[in-house]
This record gives structure tokens, C-alpha cells and sequence, in this order.
């Protein structure tokens, strides 16, 4: 019979997990715009190029890559978050999922 301290505690082989692609869940034009405006919020470069490569990989990247004129393999590295794409890199990108970079005010100046 298991014991309370024998049932309270797990182990790694206890749980079995899969890795996280929010691409997955990006099913539509409102949720896109949400994650990317989400993304943008946080100021992080990083994460926001990682936000934009999950959108293109949801949408396609073979598409984007077409769209834009980019190198498919080239977005895949370039859109992994690790980099530091070119400004004309995500315009382009930006292009190819309908969407563009625009200025807005902060709400706190």
C-alpha cells in the first residue's frame, strides 16, 4: 500500500512532457495579432523574432518564404530567436503574414 509521502512525490519518469509549439495553437488572424501584440509588449528582441518565426511556421514557412523572397532555411535560422534579424528581414516577413510594423505611443510616455 502506498504511503502519503509515496504518492506525493514524483519523479521525472513519473511525467511524461512534450515540448511547447505555440505555432500549434495560432489558428487564427485575432490570435496571431494577440501573440505578436503580446510579443511586442515585452520589449525583448529576442522573443519577438521568436514570436514572429512561431507565426510564419503557423502559416506556413514555405508561404512566407515565397512571399517575403527569403531563403526558407535561412528564416528557419534567422526566426529561431537566437539571431539578430536585419530590420528589412522583418519587414519583409512582416509583409508576408499581412501584417506591418507600425509606431505607437506609449501609454506612459
Amino acid at each position: 500500500m502506498n504511503t502519503a509521502k509515496e504518492t506525493d512525490t514524483l519523479t521525472a519518469a513519473d511525467v511524461a512532457v512534450s515540448p511547447w509549439d505555440s505555432s500549434e495553437f495560432l489558428d487564427g488572424p485575432e490570435m496571431i495579432e494577440e501573440y505578436l501584440r503580446a510579443a511586442f509588449e515585452t520589449d525583448d528582441p529576442k522573443l519577438i523574432t521568436l514570436a514572429i518565426g512561431n507565426v510564419a511556421k503557423a502559416i506556413g514557412m514555405s508561404e512566407i518564404a515565397k512571399k517575403s523572397g527569403l531563403n526558407r532555411q535561412n528564416l528557419y535560422r534567422t526566426l529561431a530567436g537566437g539571431a539578430a534579424p536585419r530590420l528589412d528581414t522583418l519587414l519583409g516577413v512582416m509583409r508576408a503574414l499581412g501584417l506591418r510594423l507600425a509606431p505607437e505611443a506609449r501609454a506612459n510616455g
